[in-house]
């Protein structure tokens, strides 16, 4: 049970400001008790205030109609009962108490706390029922609400309030959680909303206006004018009877009623005869006039026709009818503002229009819609199967409730007709009609909703090709499958014309004539492949057609082979959109076009370097403005890889050189990546112990079958780690370096990998890497691992991670690599020239984000500089 609010004096009638101020501080008082409660408490409480309502259904639409003189008493029963029983039905069992969502999985909790103090302003047309409504929400939600009652209906609002209070309060609610103004005026409404946590207005444009004009969040609608169209597919008995049905209920009062009607001029005079059949009286042309000056008076709504029977309004008008006529109707032809009958007119009075063809029904009503009914319903008779239609009606009215074949002052309100619509009193219109919600309004509205989220580790993975062949002597062996499994007939060769010209391709070729697969060769692939080379390396490939490509030779060929496979199966793919920069590869925004469908693809590497055998990277350049571009997206992953080292024992000292530091930074960087695993780590230190054991033998002894074909595996180890972990700022720096001075890629490697893993080694970073699995930094523990794997004592981390930038400084000289980028021949004045935008692109570049150090740009800036000058 509630405990009893003290030191609270409430008056006991609220009647001035003062007395206003001092009722809503007990309230919120009782508020802050009222959101102590249980689920189960609030449940009971609910269930006791709706029950209350829903059995003085009747005695309140009596006092209702008595007060205000407008309406009909049995049809404010049904919305006093909707008003209890369908809120409640709607809401029993949703939970608004503490964690009412929870996924164990992502680690995402919802709580619901409620807002507090609520404003409501209840109208003259439904005050009861809207009064019921609005306090059944709030009890829901656990917040107090102050009504404001319009003074032509007070009574019967303030009696609803305290049916529902009563019975709340008795079931345990704190006393004094809902409260209302005795003597309603504009100064006491204006105080309860500027001191309102939220408002709830329902009333007129002023009204509405003058909510969100508080300065506090408000709930307010919009005006309805809401236009229906009978199509000639409609079923003509069942459109008729459900519009009568409709304006005619509670004399046209609920906004959501239909204020014109569209009717295809097909069908136009049986719709005309079923509505006089139906009791509806079509003014002439004399008595239209006549109505049309007591529908609208200075320019405004007349209050006198709101509410009141279609023979009353008549009477008013000067026009005699029979007096169980059920709606006035005027057939007019304008639907311009200026239109009396094309206004919203709370009453049973109807425009009616003929259209010609549905397309001038639509503009009818888009016309009408937006001279006085923006955002709020739109109605539509048709047949149903006629879809193309009912989606162009859809899409053409600026309404958030558009309802088919249904009478819309009971299907606008929900749950009658349709039973996905929230059922509601309060339909909001959205930014269309100045609100600032676009659904029918609900206890969700009522809740502030706080997240708990949980850190969560992404799911991760492994991913190669699914056949990886190696060892010397593999190729011939490999390429059995091309007939013996997959009975492939045509094979596209890349390379580059210094394997060609030398017979190395002899090894591919001779075996495929011998299976009796047809072939053609692509030799031009270029050192620094260009998208123009692989554009023209494709456009072959469309003609030749082939179901097997392969690329033999080092990165260069593999990577322009891939990207002519992409543009071979899928010539509409942009790549532009394919190079876009992705933080999560997973959440890109462009998706990569399914791969494999024509062609299988198989990659054949020359040299021990870029592992991009097995990688999903390819680094393309823009020939317009030299700018590099890696490419990454698991669709490029080739689907078969064949590591025969017999292919590699003619590698050149350079080349040897360049490449086995390029598997040193692969390894080294997938090893402190953010997204490093267990099954990446490995693969990374195997392949550097194989690199500073073998690569100063296979430099000196190029014919040396051991250090060559540990180098491969090195090389396709690594591959397969940093294909996995991703690279880091290292990559990012070199691939810029290479493309604005034109220095061999492994190289640039060489001359920056001593300086990366001095500062990623740092204890204490400006900034660290954004992976939920990264933790904290802890680089320098991960390079000292890397250290005494490959033979490193130390004493501690720090010395280790010394000791190891000591030991690739010693392998970069022992296999001929210069000490700084001067040394390259880089004259000073133009890496100096061309430094800031190559440091933006490093920023830029797509192997930044796996860094276990943030970069920022001067950082960047700094290594170049240093890699430049040696200091």
């Amino acid at each position: 049970m509630a405990k009893k609010i003290e030191q609270v004096v409430v008056p006991e009638i609220i009647d001035s400001v003062e007395s206003l101020n001092a009722k809503m501080n007990a309230m919120r008082e009782a508020q802050k008790i009222f959101s102590t409660y249980t689920q189960e408490q609030v449940d009971a409480i609910f269930f006791a205030a709706a029950s209350a309502a829903n059995k003085m259904r009747i005695p309140l639409a009596k006092m209702a109609v008595a007060e205000t003189g407008m309406g009909v008493v049995e049809d404010k029963v049904i919305k006093n009962n909707y008003a209890a029983e369908y809120i409640y039905n709607a809401y029993k069992n949703t939970k608004t108490v503490g964690v009412i969502e929870e996924d164990e999985e992502y680690g995402i909790k919802k709580i619901a706390e409620p807002i507090g103090l609520i404003a409501a302003v209840i109208p003259t047309t439904n005050p009861t029922s809207t009064a019921i409504f609005k306090t059944l929400l709030a009890l829901k939600t656990r917040n107090a609400i102050i009504i404001s009652p319009h003074p032509r209906a007070k009574g019967c609002t303030i009696e609803a309030a305290k049916i529902v209070m009563d019975a709340a309060v008795k079931a345990g609610a704190p006393e004094g959680i809902i409260g209302w103004i005795d003597v309603p005026s504009l100064e006491l409404t204006n105080e309860v909303m500027r001191d309102a946590d939220l408002i709830l207005a329902t009333g007129g444009p002023g009204m509405v206006k003058a909510a969100y004009s508080s300065g506090k969040p408000a709930l307010g609608v919009g005006a309805g004018n809401t236009p229906v169209i009978i199509d000639d597919t409609a079923d003509i008995k069942m459109a008729v009877s459900s519009i009568i049905h409709s304006k005619t209920f509670d004399n046209g009062m609920i906004c959501a009623s239909e204020q014109s009607v569209t009717v295809m001029e097909s069908i136009y005079k049986e719709v005309k005869k079923e509505f006089e059949y139906r009791g509806c009286y079509f003014l002439k042309q004399g008595e239209i006039d006549k109505v049309r000056k007591t529908i609208i008076v200075n320019g405004a709504l007349n209050a006198k026709i709101v509410g009141q029977k279609a023979a009353v309004i008549a009477k008013l008008a000067g026009v005699e009818v029979p007096e169980d006529t059920k709606i006035l109707i005027g057939e007019v032809d304008s639907v311009d503002i200026s239109e009396e009958f094309a206004h919203e007119k709370l009453s049973p009075v109807l425009a009616m229009y003929k259209a010609r063809t549905f397309e001038e029904a639509l503009q009818k009503a888009e016309q009408l819609v937006a001279d006085g009914g923006y955002g709020h319903t739109a109605s539509l008779y048709i047949n149903v199967n006629e879809t193309e239609k009912i989606m162009e009606h859809a899409s053409r009215m600026k309404t958030c409730r558009i309802v088919i074949n249904t009478p819309s002052s009971h299907g606008g309100i929900g749950d009658l007709y349709n039973f996905k619509l929230a059922p509601s009193l309060t339909l909001g219109c959205g930014s269309w009609g100045g609100n600032s919600v676009s659904e029918n309004v609900g206890v969700k509205h009522l809740l502030n909703v706080k997240t708990v989220a949980e850190r969560r580790e992404n799911m991760l993975w492994f991913r190669a090709p699914e056949k990886v062949y190696f060892k010397k002597g593999c190729l011939p062996v490999a390429l059995n499958e091309l007939k013996d499994v997959m009975n492939k007939k045509r094979a596209f060769i890349v390379t580059d014309s210094f394997l060609y010209k030398n017979g190395y391709t002899h090894v591919i070729t001779d075996r495929l004539n011998e299976m009796g697969i047809t072939y053609t060769v692509f030799s031009d692939v270029q050192p620094d492949p260009t998208l123009a080379n692989a554009q023209a390396g494709a456009k072959l490939m469309a003609q030749f057609e082939p179901d097997v490509i392969i690329a033999m030779g080092g990165g260069s060929a593999m990577d322009a082979a891939k990207i002519m496979w992409v543009l071979y199966e899928h010539p509409e793919a942009d790549f532009m959109d394919m190079a876009m920069r992705f933080i999560d590869i997973r959440k890109r925004v462009y998706t990569f076009p399914k791969m494999g469908e024509k062609a299988y693809f198989i990659a054949v590497p020359t040299s021990s370097g870029t592992g991009s055998e097995v990688t999903p990277f390819a680094v393309i350049t823009d020939q317009e403005t030299g700018v590099k571009y890696p490419l990454a997206d698991y669709q490029l992953l080739p689907n078969m890889a064949i590591v025969d080292t017999d292919n590699m024992m003619s590698q050149p000292k350079g080349l040897t050189s360049a490449s086995g530091v390029d598997v040193l930074t692969h390894a080294l960087e997938a090893y402190a990546s953010v997204m490093a695993t267990d099954y990446t780590d490995g693969l990374a230190l195997k392949a550097m112990k194989n690199v500073f054991d073998y690569l100063p033998t296979a430099y000196s002894e190029p014919d040396n079958v051991e250090a060559r074909q540990k180098m491969a595996d090195a090389s396709c180890m690594a591959g397969m780690a940093f294909a996995n972990a991703f690279l880091g700022v290292c990559h990012s720096m070199a691939h810029k370096l290479g493309a604005f001075h034109h220095l061999p890629h492994g190289i640039a490697n060489a001359l920056l990998i001593s300086l990366v893993v001095d500062f990623n080694a740092a204890e204490n970073p400006r900034k660290m890497g954004t992976f939920s699995q990264y933790q904290y930094p802890h680089t320098q523990a991960r390079y000292a691992e890397c250290a005494r794997f490959c033979g490193i004592n130390a004493k501690d981390d720090a010395e280790a991670v010394k000791k190891l930038i000591d030991k690739i400084e010693e392998l970069k000289a022992a296999v001929g690599v210069k000490k700084t980028i001067a040394a390259y021949g880089i004259e000073e004045k133009d890496f100096l020239d061309r430094l800031d935008e190559m440091v933006e692109q490093a920023f830029d570049d797509q192997c930044t984000g796996a860094n276990p150090r943030y970069p920022l740009m001067s950082e960047i800036k700094e290594m170049y500089l240093k890699a430049y000058y040696g200091k």
